[in-house]
């Protein structure tokens, strides 16, 4: 408003301090007085100062970088690139939907989700979950499977020397 009213400068340079806090108002306090002749000046500051800590905010182009990793499980996988879409604003369901499943490792789910052609972010991510607890049960039923035989040889061995 002040700029639309054309307030002369020194109003300007006056009026600054009272829309800012923290580290914005810290800077402006440890500024030696007289050692800015204008408002442009002083803006300029300002940006310099406080331009690395901008927050940089990923756009829907960026989201086709998320691969899964090699080793990478599915469960992993998901969680990175949920907290990673969270962040890209208006962020399209069917572009979301598109590069989740081009950004998969190739191995069985991703036949299963070429093969089902889902239509929805919705029902992929309720395969994508069917997926992971059935990978899961598989597992703990192989650890099952192996603790019982470790003790075993461990009785086992005592009685065979």
């Amino acid at each position: 408003m002040m700029f639309l009213n054309r307030t002369s400068e020194s109003i300007l340079c006056r009026s600054f301090p009272n829309f800012l806090d923290g580290a914005a108002l810290l800077r402006f306090s440890s500024l030696p007085a007289g050692s800015v002749t204008n408002f442009d000046e002083f803006v300029e500051l300002f940006i310099n100062h406080f331009a690395a800590s901008k927050i940089y905010v990923h756009n829907s182009d960026y989201i086709s970088t998320i691969k899964q990793g090699q080793y990478e499980s599915l469960k992993d996988y998901m969680t990175r690139f949920a907290n990673i879409a969270m962040k890209i604003p208006n962020l399209s369901p069917d572009v979301h939907l598109h590069v989740l499943k081009s950004s998969l490792r190739p191995e069985k789910f991703q036949e299963t989700i070429a093969v089902t052609k889902f239509k929805t972010l919705t029902e992929f991510r309720d395969k994508e979950a069917r997926q992971i607890e059935i990978k899961e049960l598989r597992q703990a039923r192989m650890a099952e499977r192996q603790t019982p035989r470790r003790d075993e040889d461990k009785h086992r061995r005592p009685n065979q020397t």
